[in-house]
């Protein structure tokens, strides 16, 4: 997978997406802590927030994995999957202080361009956060699932965008 440059639309600035390497694992699970700490206290994310670098290494060897870096640091990061035709889309993750600069946007349109294998992209949010709702249907990802009860009791709304 070749990464790329894509300019966020909403700062202007260049945003340089890239296949992570191990070297990136601690960063990746700082931008998750960040940007899932802001559902502590409302929701249970101590997956998320907990992660450990071994599950990051295990969960690299069956994933791919992107960062976004703003030539400082990694602000943003995601995982995928292709199974069946169906690329799987987790743990998209961006500091807040990078939300809504087009970060998470250049994450998913750099994984459409890259899973050439995919004929359905497949990504779930919680169900009660408007914004990420938004963020989906935003870049034409239809709602197509809702998962009651799922992930230590969280109410999950999933996504699906066809080639």
């Amino acid at each position: 997978m070749k990464a790329g440059r894509i300019p966020s639309l909403e700062t202007r600035t260049v945003v340089h997406i890239r296949s992570a390497t191990e070297a990136d694992f601690p960063a990746i699970l700082q931008v998750q802590r960040s940007a899932f700490g802001e559902y502590v206290g409302v929701y249970t994310v101590s997956g998320w927030t907990t992660e450990t670098l071994e599950s990051l290494k295990e969960d690299a060897r069956e994933k791919h994995i992107f960062v976004a870096d703003n030539e400082d640091a990694i602000v943003g990061s995601v995982r995928f999957w292709t199974v069946a035709g169906v690329c799987v889309i987790r743990l998209l993750s961006v500091i807040p202080t990078h939300q809504r600069h087009g970060v998470g946007k250049a994450l998913l349109h750099e994984i459409e361009r890259a899973a050439t294998d995919a004929h359905k992209f497949y990504a779930c949010t919680m169900l009660h956060t408007p914004r990420n709702i938004q963020f989906f249907t935003g870049l034409g990802y239809k709602a197509e699932t809702i998962l009651p009860n799922h992930y230590d009791h969280l109410d999950l709304i999933c996504f699906a965008k066809y080639r």
